[in-house]
């Protein structure tokens, strides 16, 4: 069983435990961090979901992400999804905060962070259950992923300012 802390929708913990695969209570939210990961040559990992995933099976999203255990900080829940579902190595002084949303219709607040790698881009180790390939792309590529039908939706408009940047 895997306890969430709640949230309230500024982002102030409420004293509430969630439980993974439960309802969440309205006006209640959980974190969820996203890792978007650029490779010292220009390149953007992509990361295809398993096809037991009930969201989004199969398709592709920009590096790794996930939520937030009880009691972890937003930096440190990207550290460990990163290297959980790439095997990428890092630090949370290596990641760039890059957004900060709420999604009413998932009760997530989302944190979206860059992490700059110069791995062995064949050293990506996928995680099972919940990673079944990977791809590195072109900047071009990842901004026109976003509205292809293989890619995630719902995450263009947290990224639009990174992606008018690149």
């Amino acid at each position: 069983m895997e306890l969430w802390d709640a949230y309230d929708r500024k982002g102030a913990l409420t004293g509430v435990d969630l439980i993974r695969g439960e309802k969440i209570p309205e006006g209640l939210f959980h974190l969820v961090v996203e890792v978007i990961v650029v490779h010292t040559d220009g390149t953007y990992l992509l990361m295809q979901r398993d096809y037991s995933k009930p969201n989004c099976p199969g398709l592709y999203e920009p590096g790794a992400g996930g939520s937030a255990v009880k009691g972890e900080e937003p930096a440190a829940a990207a550290v460990r999804e990163l290297f959980e579902e790439s095997g990428i190595r890092a630090s949370q002084e290596d990641l760039k905060p890059l957004y900060h949303a709420v999604r009413d219709e998932t009760h997530a607040i989302y944190f979206g962070y860059l992490c700059e790698t110069s791995i062995d881009k064949n050293a990506i180790i996928l995680q099972e259950g919940e990673t079944i390939g990977y791809k590195w792309v072109s900047a071009q590529e990842f901004k026109e992923a976003f509205d292809a039908p293989w890619f995630v939706p719902f995450m263009k408009p947290r990224c639009a300012d990174y992606l008018n940047s690149i």
